[in-house]
């Protein structure tokens, strides 16, 4: 096997300190083509659904690939914009927020890159890019506040595959998780009473996660868990009782049962109960895509609506908000913690060179290497 190494290695290449962010990713266009190939990656993925492996390729192949994908691209066509998905454009400008302040600090010495766990860029691609820039000490970011095997677990699998191909590793930190971080939750507390005071306030506020199969919970995953604590650590900040808030669970898929209550259910059942007004928040998105914006703020506001509801506010997610790039710098910085930074002097650079030609000389004279 050929290991992957940097092409144009020199020992006096400076050595940086890199910062990778990942979301879950997004087709490379709203069409039914891109759709097929972005759901055959996304839903080939062990983790994400735990079914076994030949009857699952049959289903994926025989029914859903067939399917799903000209449904998904109109969903996507409805919420695309100039520059592409919302996750992408999201991720990038978060990416570029923690850049600009990781340099304030640290100068050239600090590489951020964003990378997607399904599509592009891809996990490898940033990876060469960061390698071949000099990272040799690098901190993982899975924009996932709560943790779950099918989410942060993946991404995981992801880089180490990435990595049983490489010459030279780096030192590795992994943020699998945080969903009780005081700047994430004081991040998401102003942000909803940012939105609450140029909007008003509805009478419930509704915390609506992810969902995933209950079988995950019943073996250990400890996402549902996270999900309540985050909930519960939020109200608290914003002096919420248990009657003014509830946490929920969406896009589910397939006939199997999953995390409840269901968000699509609760909305329909809300008015009939007499809650007319409510607020939707989603923290467990780090970016608002197609779950929010169409599954959210369309799909499931009509819900509501048409079952008797007053009222219906999206409270968008943090995105690339200021209080949510020093919520995410707070987290990296955290754990960035006991790693000295790279100077990169001229004087350093140089005189790690001349050591190296020295040995060079003195153990293969007159050879290049």
């Amino acid at each position: 096997m050929q290991y992957k190494g940097s092409e144009n290695f020199s020992h006096n290449q400076p050595e940086r300190v890199g910062v990778l962010i990942t979301n879950l990713g997004t087709p490379d266009a709203p069409t039914p083509s891109a759709l097929r190939r972005y759901l055959a990656e996304f839903l080939a993925d062990p983790r994400v659904v735990e079914v076994p492996r030949p009857i699952w390729w049959l289903i994926l192949h025989g029914v859903i690939l067939r399917i799903r994908p000209r449904r998904s691209a109109k969903a996507y066509a409805g919420v695309w914009q100039p520059e592409g998905s919302p996750l992408l454009i999201h991720t990038a400008k978060q990416a570029e927020g923690i850049r600009d302040s990781l340099r304030q600090k640290y100068g050239q010495n600090v590489v951020v890159g964003f990378a997607m766990r399904y599509g592009n860029p891809s996990i490898s691609k940033v990876l060469d890019e960061m390698q071949d820039a000099g990272v040799r000490k690098l901190v993982v970011l899975p924009l996932y506040p709560q943790y779950s095997a099918s989410t942060s677990a993946s991404t995981f699998d992801a880089l180490s595959s990435d990595f049983a191909k490489r010459r030279w590793l780096p030192d590795l930190r992994f943020i699998s998780h945080y969903p009780d971080f005081p700047p994430y939750i004081e991040a998401m507390a102003r942000h909803i009473e940012a939105h609450w005071a140029n909007h008003g306030r509805h009478d419930k506020l509704i915390l609506s996660y992810h969902g995933v199969p209950l079988k995950y919970l019943l073996k250990g995953d400890p996402y549902h868990c996270e999900c309540h604590k985050t909930s519960r650590l939020l109200a608290e900040r914003l002096g919420l009782g248990e009657d003014d808030y509830m946490t929920t669970f969406q896009s589910r898929f397939g006939r199997e049962e999953w995390l409840k209550p269901y968000t699509d259910e609760t909305l329909k059942s809300l008015p009939g109960k007499g809650v007319k007004t409510i607020d939707v928040f989603c923290p467990g998105f780090s970016s608002d895509c197609l779950e929010t914006v169409e599954e959210i703020n369309e799909e499931n506001r009509e819900y509501f609506m048409e079952s008797g509801g007053k009222g219906f506010s999206y409270i968008p997610a943090l995105n690339a908000s200021p209080v949510h790039i020093e919520a995410l710098v707070a987290l990296i910085e955290e754990n960035l913690k006991g790693w000295d930074m790279p100077s990169n002097s001229p004087e350093e650079l140089s005189g790690r060179q001349q050591l190296a030609d020295q040995r060079q000389e003195a153990t293969y004279p007159g050879r290049k290497i």
